[in-house]
């Protein structure tokens, strides 16, 4: 079976490991997203962009409901969960 690579809390060496933690410390946990978006650094950036416009703008096209399906299935494929 495939699965999306991602960065876990224990592997993160230097600048992601900064990342990671500031992550926690922001949110209580470490979304999936972040965790995908860290293996590839210049990617990661562009995903928080899209992150924080979907989900944390008060004019999100989505609806919460939308956001929490989303969130399960990212988390679903990264084996994890907040």
């Amino acid at each position: 079976m495939a699965r999306i690579k991602t960065v876990s809390e224990e592997e993160a060496r230097g600048i992601r490991k900064l990342i990671l933690w500031w992550t926690k410390r922001q949110y209580g946990y470490v979304p999936g997203i972040a965790k995908i978006g860290l293996v590839d650094l210049a990617v990661g950036r562009r995903i928080t962009g899209i992150y924080d416009h979907l989900h944390l703008r008060k004019s999100s096209p989505l609806t919460r409901l939308q956001r929490e399906m989303l969130a399960v299935v990212v988390n679903g494929h990264v084996n994890g969960a907040p």
